[in-house]
């Protein structure tokens, strides 16, 4: 695609949801199984499921989309600059997988111009998909879903993966702000996000990120009629500081994000 040219939104779904197809096998083949699991330089755990599903997505984007660039959690990156980048996240949730909790998923972005722009949460042991495309609705399983109404904090259920994510003022912040919620879900990784999509939860809030660990949800939620933005409510791109805010319900974002900056 030559720089400038606008992408085929019909052809980056399609792939995306190949990769989905493409992944789950080798995941499926793992789930529940004794498998090897090495610790990463940064203290994460990394399974053989995590490499064969990006190796498989890898592989298929180097016949499908040549020119186009990758980048991975498990092997990094390739031809970053171009202008359509596929960010791949194996197994986002590592730690369920090896625990047997089907609460992880497969994330895959397609990024244009430095863009979340299609966005994949796979699920591939219950089945849930969810996929995001810029100015489309969000899609689970093929049916459009829609973020619920919840106008006020005090009705407001809040997840996050957990509290490890927040250290300093960050935490300070995240402590005062879940204070004001009707009640904190802990777990779930990218799958709250796609439930959050789907009506069943009103805010996300996490630190730490890395962009193939948000690439993939901000079309999702967008999608469905909710935010997803860093936590001064910027719009995510490939070099936001890793702290997104999910909400389903954009009433709640002025209090949500005043609470997050400490203006609150």
């Amino acid at each position: 695609m030559p720089i400038g040219d606008a992408p085929d939104l019909d052809a980056l779904v399609a792939v995306a949801a190949h990769l989905a197809d493409a992944s789950g096998p080798e995941i499926r083949a793992r789930y529940r199984r004794p498998i090897g699991v090495e610790q990463k330089s940064n203290r994460t755990p990394v399974t053989e499921a995590d490499r064969a599903a990006e190796t498989v997505m890898r592989r298929l984007l180097s016949e499908l989309r040549p020119e186009d660039g990758i980048i991975g959690e498990e092997f990094g990156a390739e031809r970053p600059d171009a202008p359509v980048v596929w960010v791949l996240d194996p197994i986002d949730g590592t730690k369920a997988f090896m625990t047997g909790r089907p609460t992880f998923g497969t994330l895959i972005a397609a990024m244009v111009d430095g863009a979340p722009t299609v966005g994949v949460i796979d699920q591939p042991i219950v089945g849930d998909r969810w996929i995001g495309c810029i100015d489309r609705p969000t899609q689970h399983n093929g049916v459009p879903v829609r973020t619920r109404s919840c106008t006020s904090l005090e009705a407001a259920i809040l997840s996050s993966t957990g509290p490890e994510l927040f250290d300093g003022a960050d935490a300070y912040r995240f402590e005062r702000f879940r204070q004001d919620v009707d009640f904190v879900t802990w777990g779930g990784d990218c799958f709250a996000y796609g439930l959050l999509a789907s009506g069943y939860i009103d805010i996300v809030v996490e630190a730490g990120l890395a962009l193939h660990d948000f690439a993939a949800l901000a079309p999702v939620v967008n999608g469905a009629g909710g935010s997803m933005t860093d936590w001064q409510g910027r719009p995510l791109h490939h070099r936001s500081d890793g702290r997104v805010v999910a909400i389903g319900d954009p009433d709640l974002a002025p209090s949500v994000l005043a609470l997050l900056a400490g203006n609150g």
